[in-house]
């Protein structure tokens, strides 16, 4: 146990870490990685630099790398850790685990076997970027990184287009270009959107505009950097026959014709009679 920390119940704790500014951890987050038995880290070196900073040591506790490619093999240490009644800390690299990051295998793994599993939050790049980009925060869907590939990308990008929420998705900055636009071909070039670049680091940028505009603007040399990319919902203006169907036919299998021609008709900012007329079209082919 760290010097002057408090002990913890027995457990896995999952912890976030500052996606830029060292000091955005949180106090129970430090008091975490002063107390627990065993350190699980993505990057053993980051999190071991952000203990630094803090001046919190390691007096000769177990820091152990556990990421995507060594899961399988070490998950099991964690776990006779845990069956001992240690209390063991996860970090990934920066941000949340889970959230794009490793952690969900080990989680379950957890739970299964029966152990106290907790959650120490704090910084994402997801609602940071949410956060300052002018966008509806009232629903939201994070969709994560899209596929390398043009073709694969645009199919993926289409289960997206009539779902009636803000968009967040992280992206290379090497291809965030293409990403954009592919995003105007399947969203349209009016849809608003923003792009965040290295948020809370010194040089942080976040650009707000149609989809068009911003594929211009990030049409030459790749940026540098963390990118979020964030789409507006589909608004009514915008909606074409191809996108009120495919969100009728997304409700008409949990929900009412009524239903969801008036959920549909709220999301998308159209009259309802005439959504209620597409729904009834639509239940009777079915």
């Amino acid at each position: 146990m760290g010097r002057g920390a408090k002990p913890l119940a027995p457990g896995l704790y999952f912890l976030a870490t500052p996606i830029g500014t060292a000091r955005d951890i949180t106090l129970r987050a430090l008091d975490i990685l002063a107390s627990a038995d065993v350190i699980a880290a993505e990057d053993t070196r980051t999190l071991r630099h952000l203990m630094e900073i803090h001046g919190i040591a390691l007096n000769h506790r177990p820091l152990i790398a556990y990421h995507d490619h060594n899961g399988a093999q070490v998950r099991p240490r964690i776990l006779r850790a845990l069956e001992e009644g240690q209390t063991v800390a996860y970090a990934s690299e920066a941000g949340t685990p889970l959230v794009a990051d490793p952690g969900y295998q080990l989680g379950r793994a957890a739970i299964e076997a029966g152990h106290p599993v907790f959650a120490a939050p704090g910084p994402s790049a997801v609602l940071a970027a949410l956060t300052v980009s002018g966008l509806p925060s009232d629903r939201f869907l994070f969709a994560g990184f899209p596929p390398n590939t043009g073709s694969a990308r645009r199919k993926w990008l289409k289960e997206f287009a009539a779902i009636p929420a803000t968009l967040v998705f992280y992206e290379s900055p090497k291809r965030v270009g293409d990403m954009l636009r592919d995003m105007v071909e399947v969203f349209g070039p009016d849809r608003q959107g923003a792009v965040c670049r290295e948020l809370t680091k010194r040089f942080e940028e976040v650009r707000r505009d149609s989809l068009g505009d911003l594929a211009e603007q990030f049409s030459g040399d790749a940026p540098k950097g963390e990118i979020v990319v964030l789409v507006d919902r589909l608004r009514g203006s915008q909606a074409g026959p191809e996108d009120i169907e495919a969100a009728l036919r997304e409700r008409l299998d949990r929900m009412s014709v009524k239903d969801a021609a008036a959920e549909v008709s709220e999301a998308l900012g159209l009259p309802r009679r005439d959504v209620y007329q597409a729904a009834l079209k639509l239940d009777r082919e079915e």
